[in-house]
């Protein structure tokens, strides 16, 4: 659906504006990632309006889409399947409740896993030189290490699930 919807758009882009530099691809492709981001966030702000998780669910999607920038991961191989593996995730997410310790522990596994990994998948995602690399990594546990000093469950579960997906990546895991 994404596909197609961007695919059209590329289209009437092209047709408005034929002289336009950028091919109908690179229109396409650019226009499914702005589809993509705004389905998950209206999604996710959706049905949080309906489950009352929307502070839970804002905090959700800041703080993944922060370290995910920085970290990368796994991809899927649709938007459509991305929009509603994503929101479903972020929704499921904005209900968790646990304590200190639990936080700690999601923290400190989502910085050894961010230690190790980042940043992978972003090959094809970023502008950014190679050598700068090792910046992100450090951007990456600074992002997760602030979570230690602020204790929010549900960006360290936000955090945990960014990095599961670092581990996917690496396993070249495309579902």
């Amino acid at each position: 659906m994404l596909e197609h919807m961007s695919g059209k758009l590329a289209l009437r882009i092209k047709s408005v504006v034929p002289e336009h530099p950028a091919s109908l691809a690179v229109l396409k492709f650019a226009i499914a990632i702005i589809l993509n981001v705004l389905f998950i966030i209206g999604l996710t702000l959706a049905v949080s309006l309906l489950t009352g998780r929307t502070t839970e669910a804002l905090l959700i999607l800041i703080s993944f889409a922060l370290l995910r920038q920085v970290s990368g991961g796994v991809h899927l191989k649709s938007g459509m399947a991305c929009v509603l593996y994503t929101a479903t995730l972020f929704t499921l997410l904005s209900f968790i409740e646990v304590g200190s310790t639990a936080v700690l522990l999601m923290n400190g596994i989502s910085l050894l896993i961010v230690l190790w990994l980042a940043p992978i998948g972003i090959e094809r995602q970023t502008r950014i030189p190679r050598q700068h690399w090792p910046k992100l990594k450090v951007i990456a546990v600074i992002l997760v290490a602030a979570n230690v000093v602020a204790g929010s469950p549900v960006v360290a579960a936000s955090f945990l699930a960014q990095s599961v997906s670092l581990i996917m990546a690496r396993r070249g895991v495309r579902t």
